[in-house]
């Protein structure tokens, strides 16, 4: 049997032989690089208590100036509680000087814990052993009356303005000390250092609480931040595949039309010359080409089960149809057409007929048994659309809760696609009116 003996190579910058060191050892090391990171580090660093927000429920009611006050809501209560600590110093030790001393040894921690939450806790241990020499060995023991008010505020108040392992590391300093007095000056018969351990530990347990659950509250805020955006985004790239699809089958129409008339041209006409003969041949060659290319660019946006349609991409004319369907299924809608009335690219048509089909829709889901409005504008260089529907009557039952909400974005796409304009929001009288105008290309334009 042959054994086999392996160094181990020290880490970087190491000198000298590696020793590997067990899981213990490292978590001990941790652990000390932790507690001088949060209590010995910068401990006097000065880190001001900011200002509370006042966009809470109970501040948004409040108006001028007391809702200005309460922005330093948390800053008095802290020095309520100071001042407590200092009143229960005074009550401890009667009058004199060393009720004076022990009110000040009190309060200068607690006011302290505003600008130094680190410091203010080394502070509240010093004053704790000097109140204690203030008292002597009468007094309550190791923590005064003002001192136990306001070690126990000062630890609160530290733990809230730091992290969770801040507060086990004071606590834990805290039944140090306390072991370590009673070990050098005896056992009192008043001694509180039990009922401070105790009070501490569910002070600071409460506070680790409050902050899991805002840690919580914060992660999950930014998951649904994020969320959002992905299912707007995902949204978004559903309606421009929608609309990819249905633009796929008009132009492809549209070019299939090009090619076959191209190859019946020559026919029409008796003896035609070469030339014609040829350039008809091009055109035809190239439809099919740009057909044969369109089918492989924009084929990839069809899914796996999408069949096309038999049927021709819907238009205006068809819109009659639609609201036929709509007043059957409960909404009181009338069609208002203005203008003369001319056919439009099957592109503009087909937006246009999505866009109001869209929108009485929405009236449908949202405001049951409302009266809707459809109104079509053959204007001078384009189509304007305007589809409104008023509130929903108070008896009405309770509204459809189907659909994303997606269809404003759909309008907008197709809009944006087009080049046009869209205004979508509620109106005065509680309904909701959606405004389109779509420009069309003139003769003399395309010229």
């Amino acid at each position: 049997m042959t054994e086999t003996t392996q160094k181990q190579t020290a880490p970087d910058g190491a000198s000298g032989p590696y020793i590997p060191r067990s899981p213990e050892y490292r978590a001990a090391v941790e652990a000390l690089r932790g507690l001088r990171q949060d209590l010995f580090h910068d401990a006097f660093a000065y880190r001001p208590l900011p200002r509370r927000s006042v966009d809470g429920v109970l501040s948004r009611r409040m108006s001028g100036r007391a809702r200005e006050y309460a922005a330093w809501w948390p800053h008095a209560l802290v020095v309520a509680a100071g001042l407590l600590a200092m009143f229960a110093g005074w009550a401890g030790e009667g009058s004199g000087p060393a009720a004076s001393v022990s009110g000040l040894l009190a309060l200068v921690p607690v006011l302290l814990t505003l600008v130094r939450p680190v410091g203010a806790f080394w502070v509240s241990l010093m004053a704790t052993a000097a109140s204690s020499v203030v008292a002597g060995v009468f007094g309550d023991w190791p923590w005064q009356p003002g001192s136990f008010i306001a070690h126990l505020t000062v630890l609160t108040v530290v733990a809230i303005r730091t992290r969770p392992r801040t507060a086990a590391w004071m606590w834990v300093i805290t039944a140090v000390y306390a072991f370590v007095v009673e070990a050098a000056f005896g056992y009192h018969f008043s001694n509180n250092s039990a009922p401070m351990l105790v009070l501490s530990a569910l002070a600071l347990l409460a506070v680790t609480i409050w902050h899991t659950r805002r840690s919580a509250e914060q992660e999950m805020t930014a998951q649904q931040t994020v969320t959002a955006h992905e299912r707007s985004r995902r949204t978004l790239l559903e309606e421009r595949t929608t609309i990819a699809r249905e633009l796929h089958d008009v132009v492809a129409h549209h070019m299939s039309v090009v090619a076959i008339q191209a190859e019946a041209a020559p026919y029409r006409v008796e003896n035609p010359p070469p030339e014609l003969e040829k350039a008809f041949a091009t055109i035809r060659e190239n439809a099919v080409a740009a057909l044969t290319e369109l089918r492989r660019v924009l084929g990839v946006v069809r899914a796996e089960d999408y069949e096309a349609p038999d049927a021709p991409q819907p238009t205006l004319a068809d819109l009659d149809a639609l609201l036929a369907n709509v007043r059957e299924a409960g909404l009181d809608v009338e069609k208002v057409v203005t203008g003369a009335v001319r056919e439009l690219p099957q592109g503009v048509e087909l937006s246009a007929y999505r866009i109001v089909q869209e929108a009485l829709s929405n009236a449908l889901r949202h405001a049951p048994g409302a009266p809707a409005r459809v109104e079509i504008g053959y204007v001078l260089g384009g189509l304007g659309l305007r589809v409104v529907n008023g509130p929903a009557p108070q008896d009405t039952l309770k509204k459809s809760t189907h659909g994303a909400g997606h269809g404003i974005t759909g309008m907008h796409e197709r809009v944006a696609m087009l080049n046009g304009e869209m205004t979508a929001g509620r109106t005065d009288d509680g309904g909701y009116e959606v405004t389109v105008y779509l420009p069309v290309a003139t003769a003399e334009d395309s010229a």
